[in-house]
């Protein structure tokens, strides 16, 4: 199990990996908050994608990369994955205004 050190790169090998053989493909997640540690791992038994972080930032790259495999999991692995990204939700939701004091 190696550490892929850059975000692109774990995407798209994991993105191949589901595509190559969806039945046995897995994807977890761990979060340990004592460490403020983040780590994804997709594996298909035979070969094993794991991404550490501990940046906050990842954390939306992360709710990118499960949009992602909703869509493979919910349309086929043959889906074009160029209309999936994480700003459709983000429109969708209302504005929330503040709450400070009206003047």
């Amino acid at each position: 199990m190696v550490y892929i050190a850059s975000w692109d790169e774990f995407v798209d090998r994991s993105v191949q990996l589901f595509r190559a053989d969806p039945e046995s493909t897995r994807y977890v997640m761990k979060y340990r908050h004592c460490d403020g540690k983040l780590v994804l791992k997709v594996t298909d038994n035979k070969e094993c994608l794991k991404f550490k972080t501990d940046q906050a930032q990842e954390a939306k790259k992360m709710e990118k990369l499960n949009n992602i495999f909703f869509t493979l999991m919910a349309r086929g692995p043959d889906v074009d994955l160029s209309e999936v990204t994480g700003k459709e939700q983000m429109e969708t939701q209302p504005v929330k205004k503040g709450r400070g004091r009206k003047q």
